[in-house]
């Protein structure tokens, strides 16, 4: 597939997304309210045994091959002190998750989770945004067909984060210039930054905003503008698992911005998709409200790294074990 325009290939498939499978969701709940009838319901558990079970077309679902993939980039935006962590921290975190030290890493052995770890070109941050594009056309279509890959090993269950130092700043942009609003109604003190932080943030989404406001109304052109190269790769990754009917749990504030893009291309692109996890980034909730979406944890987990996604694995492995091993009337 072969076209004129880097992003032309991705739009196609927007035409071709598949559906879930109606009867076989009806069949999980029927279990479930044969099983339950005595005791009582069971809830968002049983809501995630039907997501699974409709979108991987088991009847009797089981999670077999849950990859929880996190991906890092860097961003020149960072330079301008967007974020009270330097900048050599997206590197650090990768080697620590990669050594199994991470928080990730405890949770994926307690969950028994794949994990893969796909540094973006660490050493090349993206262009600053408030001076040039983060990405041209090419190159942020082809992170996206990098993010594609991520399921190119098999996986039943595909766990979304992300590593980046500054790249809340790049999601409250992203976001504004989807669902429209100034950074101050994107911009919180959920990274930690301190109240000149949150200012200088504010003030650098709106910089963005103005230099490429009359790109942004094409979502994809949005992206390569003032989004970076996690966020492409995680679009990519959203879309490839939805061709392959892999249901997604998305996790954090830059996450949820790179989702919202394929949203914006076409409303329920991420029907295949659950929010694991609010962040305390205020506008996480602000795009879950133009998303329709809720969260299924709010524990306060700030930290990233696909935390709150790994944590929700385990959930939806609960709920499918539930479906296909619970004894019926």
């Amino acid at each position: 597939m072969v076209s004129a325009l880097p992003f032309d290939d991705f739009r196609t498939l927007f035409d071709r997304l598949p559906e879930p499978d109606e009867i076989i969701e009806k069949d999980i709940r029927k279990i479930f309210s044969r099983a339950t009838l005595a005791q009582g319901p069971l809830g968002q558990m049983e809501d995630m045994a039907a997501w699974f079970a409709s979108w991987t077309e088991r009847p009797r679902p089981q999670v077999m091959r849950p990859l929880v993939a996190i991906f890092a980039g860097t961003h020149g935006v960072a330079a301008h002190g967007v974020s009270p962590r330097p900048v050599t921290a997206t590197q650090e975190a990768v080697e620590l998750c990669t050594a199994g030290g991470a928080a990730i890493n405890q949770i994926c052995l307690t969950y028994d989770l794949g994990l893969k770890v796909f540094d973006l070109a660490l050493d090349l941050p993206t262009g600053d945004i408030i001076a040039e594009p983060a990405l041209d056309e090419r190159g942020c279509a082809a992170t996206m067909a990098f993010g594609m890959e991520a399921i190119a090993g098999g996986a039943d269950l595909l766990c979304l984060g992300d590593m980046g130092v500054g790249n809340t700043t790049v999601a409250a942009t992203l976001l504004a210039a989807l669902f429209g609003g100034q950074g101050r109604d994107w911009v919180g003190a959920g990274s930690g930054a301190d109240e000149a932080g949150i200012a200088r943030k504010i003030q650098i989404v709106d910089q963005a905003l103005e230099l490429h406001g009359p790109y942004l109304d094409d979502p994809l052109e949005a992206l390569a503008r003032v989004g970076g190269r996690e966020f492409a790769a995680i679009a990519g990754a959203i879309l490839a698992a939805r061709m392959e009917r892999i249901p997604v749990l998305i996790d954090g504030f830059a996450a949820i911005a790179a989702a919202a893009v394929l949203h914006k291309v076409k409303p329920g692109a991420l029907d295949h998709c659950l929010v694991a996890s609010l962040s305390p980034e205020p506008g996480h909730e602000r795009a879950l409200a133009f998303l329709g979406m809720k969260p299924v944890l709010d524990l306060g987990i700030g930290h990233g790294q696909a935390v709150g996604a790994a944590l929700c694995a385990g959930l939806v492995k609960a709920a499918t074990q539930m479906a296909s091993g619970m004894a019926v009337a």
